[in-house]
């Protein structure tokens, strides 16, 4: 039984990254975990995701590019003001400036950075590097 399908999507990429393999294929899927690797795509960490249908429902097949080197859900879903990223970041990224925390705000789901450009504050969700 699988609790949070977010988490196990993204220690999925993690753990095919790690084995070396160019691709994976994620199930069950949903709008939140296509919108992260949206934003993943678009950062260079993931090549192209495709989404097919199957006799078991939809599945996504992702290319890995072997840039990632961590990931995963952040838990609990902590509020953040716009002023409290850096702490965040200290918890979650290894260096400064250094992989994105994807955040849901009031105006969609977005990095950490577009979130501190746009003076947003939101839900934690997930993390990259």
């Amino acid at each position: 039984m699988m609790n949070d399908p977010l988490a196990n999507a993204l220690s999925l990429i993690v753990n095919a990254e790690l084995r070396g393999k160019t691709n994976c294929t994620i199930t069950p899927v949903s709008n939140l975990i296509k919108k992260i690797l949206t934003i993943m795509n678009k950062d260079n960490y993931i090549g192209k995701f495709t989404e097919t249908e199957t006799s078991a429902g939809i599945v996504l097949k992702v290319e890995l590019l072997g840039a990632i080197n961590k990931c995963g859900a952040v838990k609990p879903r902590f509020t953040v003001k716009n002023n409290e990223f850096e702490k965040f970041e200290k918890k979650f990224l290894p260096a400064k400036d250094f992989g994105f925390i994807v955040v849901s705000t009031s105006q969609g789901i977005m990095t950490h950075i577009e979130a501190k450009q746009k003076s947003l504050g939101g839900k934690l969700i997930a993390y990259f590097y």
